[in-house]
């Protein structure tokens, strides 16, 4: 056998420490598979770890309207576009409440997002109350509605904990 062959053989039956600092029982690799070990890089390299970070976002909910229906002086371009542009008002509702666009165009739609945000944010109410709202005073009721999404979507967005997990 030549030199070359032994130190291969050498190579393959050498202990290795596992992980855990005891030492592994010996077992015989072909002398080929011990030529490509030897030669291979290393894949992997210890780091570290990974870095997780929590992000907690808090919506408030529960309670009344935050303003009344007849309070429309406190966004003037809201304010205006109810009075004179109440669906394009409608349509920009429809968007920021998540859905399509085009929700406005479609029958009793304004009311069940009516209802629909007075679920999400548990406002105090009944769909008795959001019909007459919805029907009789449309225009102000879109313009109550899109001033509760400003108001209740401005989320506070806090920063709960970061944990290091080392592999």
């Amino acid at each position: 056998m030549s030199e070359q062959d032994s130190n291969m053989k050498e190579v393959a039956l050498q202990d290795a420490n596992s992980d855990d600092g005891s030492l592994r029982e010996e077992t015989p690799m072909p002398i080929a598979a011990s030529a490509v070990m030897a030669d291979s890089p290393v894949v992997t390299q210890p780091g570290l770890g990974r870095t997780t970070t929590t992000v907690t976002t808090i919506t408030q909910t529960g309670g009344d309207w935050s303003t009344g229906l007849f309070n429309v002086c406190g966004e003037s371009s809201t304010c205006l576009m109810g009075a004179f542009v109440p669906c394009c008002l409608d349509f920009n509702l429809a968007h920021q409440y998540g859905e399509c666009v085009c929700l406005p165009m479609l029958p009793g739609s304004t009311l069940a997002m009516r209802v629909g945000m007075r679920e999400r944010f548990k406002i105090r109410g009944s769909v008795c109350e959001d019909w007459v709202a919805v029907c009789l005073c449309y225009p102000l009721a879109v313009c109550q509605m899109i001033r509760e999404m400003k108001r209740r979507m401005k989320t506070q967005i806090y920063q709960v904990s970061t944990a290091l997990d080392c592999s």
